[in-house]
């Protein structure tokens, strides 16, 4: 269902892909960005760039829950910092690598960033992933 691809003509990326590829007929879905909110609405983690990145996770297995998906079935992610550290971003690429994302490796981007939408947020991640086929339960891409 999915393919992944690192080019061998670029160099290669620690622990993402350049490319995934799913085949026609596959569903997929485009998530909005997961933030480190928690039920009530509060920023979880505040000043805290790694709780905040758990939290975000968390909540983007939640989103995926809903549709009948999973972390393995992420094909991209945009991982957004509010840093303009490269140790900040390393940090939270180490929560996003720790995650059920590094199974494919999916293809990521990771952005130090100004500011983002609620205030004290320093993280989000936006994701597109594969809604697998009820038939398909249970195999693995």
């Amino acid at each position: 269902m999915i393919r992944r691809v690192t080019s061998p003509a670029l160099f290669p990326p620690p622990t993402y892909s350049h490319a995934s590829v799913v085949e026609a007929g596959t569903r997929i879905a485009f998530l909005a960005g997961s933030v480190p909110l928690d039920g009530d609405g509060n920023i979880v983690g505040p000043g805290d760039p790694v709780r905040q990145a758990r939290q975000v996770i968390a909540n983007l297995e939640v989103q995926l829950g809903a549709i009948g998906s999973d972390l393995a079935h992420v094909l991209s992610t945009d991982v957004y910092v509010v840093s303009g550290d490269t140790a900040v971003l390393s940090a939270v690429w180490e929560v996003v690598e720790a995650s059920g994302l590094s199974v494919g490796p999916h293809s990521s981007t990771l952005l130090g960033v100004a500011c983002l939408g609620y205030t004290g947020q320093l993280v989000e991640i936006t994701a597109t992933a594969v809604v697998p086929d009820q038939s398909a339960e249970g195999t693995r891409p």
